[in-house]
């Protein structure tokens, strides 16, 4: 059985993380996504730890694609992508504003050979502004969006980056349903459209809702941060940490039924919902103080009994024994040849009829070149010729099938 997005061509020139991760969750969901590098690989296949020529992150971010790798300075190379290009439904990039221009693959020179294609540009910043040219990483998208302000310490003050690049996968996330969204509209008008996705504008929409609320009605802002740095959801017990939220009036009381202290059920600080976001920093104070009493496999059962939403706060390494992973199947295990075991989560999104699935690992450099040059009407010979001028890469060793 196919997936959702099956037949669907993707044109993939992105390197590092948001782009690549986005385009493999549409080549999960059944896409085929030609991920097109620089004769020498992009950037993520000489980062992190490895194995056999293959790093873990970048294997992470480019599952089910075909490799082509091409210079794409030189004119042959150029001919390649504009005869994928024609046979592309959709094109990605992440190229700094300009850029793509130069090459001679904008928009405007890309909708030439297709003129229905879905255009994607991600970019850190957008396309004007200040900060429009400068390289982007997660750590600058975390100062500007406000989450480093958020993520503060409590004592002082010091602002501090969220420790995983959180802004990536957020573009990632916006930029996948995005093109899911401007493929459904092309299959209505035959008509496509050019996508503009920020890293900046996807982080700050993220973070709106929950972290941003004060600044929502105009002349009445007030500083989010105000009365904001208090304990935070995570708590000490004797013997390990964990987490534990209230956020109705039921799952307070609960969580002072728990913590044996009925008497803070009444109390006009934690009464209603507002009082107690009111009174945040008093009550997590009064919590952290109360779970600190008490072992975790004695405070979890009693949280849970009382329906509290509350876990063990994991290690990344314990996340392999933890039933509720193992129950729900999230990690699989796929074994390739040249790989040998490998573990990976499954596409999140559980398709009834269209499964999402893990068909391939990530391919090494130009594992597919000679395959592909020859669906776009390159002969043997012409391939031997582009591959002796070092206009095109082919990987001769096994591919990291499963």
């Amino acid at each position: 059985m196919t997936g959702p997005l099956d037949s669907v061509r993707v044109l993939d020139f992105t390197s590092m993380v948001a782009g690549p991760m986005a385009t493999m969750m549409l080549a999960d969901q059944g896409a085929e996504v030609i991920k097109l590098e620089p004769p020498g690989g992009e950037l993520m296949r000489h980062l992190s730890y490895g194995r056999d020529g293959m790093p873990a992150s970048f294997l992470s971010c480019n599952r089910n694609k075909r490799s082509i790798a091409v210079d794409l300075k030189s004119p042959q190379g150029a001919e390649i992508a504009r005869r994928l290009i024609a046979s592309s439904a959709v094109l990605v990039h992440n190229f700094r504003p300009g850029v793509a221009h130069r090459m001679g693959f904008g928009e405007d020179e890309v909708r030439a050979i297709r003129s229905d294609i879905i255009y994607v540009s991600i970019t850190g910043f957008g396309e004007t502004g200040p900060y429009a040219g400068q390289r982007a990483y997660d750590p600058v998208v975390q100062a500007l969006s406000g989450l480093a302000e958020i993520q503060r310490d409590r004592d002082t003050a010091r602002p501090r980056m969220v420790r995983t690049i959180i802004a990536d996968y957020t573009t990632a996330l916006t930029t996948a349903q995005a093109i899911t969204a401007a493929l459904f509209t092309r299959e209505r008008t035959r008509q496509g459209q050019h996508l503009k996705i920020a890293m900046l504008d996807a982080m700050i929409a993220c973070l709106w809702p929950e972290a941003m609320p004060s600044l929502t009605f105009v002349g009445q802002e007030q500083d989010p941060a105000d009365g904001e740095v208090g304990p935070d959801l995570v708590f000490a017990t004797q013997d390990r940490y964990i987490t534990a939220g209230a956020l109705s009036d039921d799952e307070w009381a609960g969580m002072c039924r728990a913590l044996a202290r009925e008497d803070l059920i009444e109390d006009p600080r934690f009464k209603t919902a507002r009082a107690r976001t009111k009174n945040a920093v008093a009550r997590r104070e009064i919590t952290s103080a109360e779970l600190g009493k008490r072992r975790a496999d004695e405070i979890l059962p009693r949280l849970r009994a009382n329906d509290v939403p509350s876990a063990p706060v994991l290690s990344r390494i314990e996340l392999l024994s933890e039933p509720q992973v193992l129950e729900n199947r999230i990690l699989e295990e796929h074994t390739s040849d040249v790989l040998g075991r490998i573990r990976q989560p499954r596409p999140a999104a559980i398709f009834e009829r269209t499964p999402a699935t893990i068909r391939q690992l990530a391919p090494m450099l130009g594992a597919d070149t000679e395959s592909i040059l020859g669906e776009i009407g390159y002969s043997a010979g012409e391939i031997a010729d582009l591959e002796r001028h070092g206009i095109v890469v082919r990987h001769r060793s096994n591919r990291p099938s499963e």
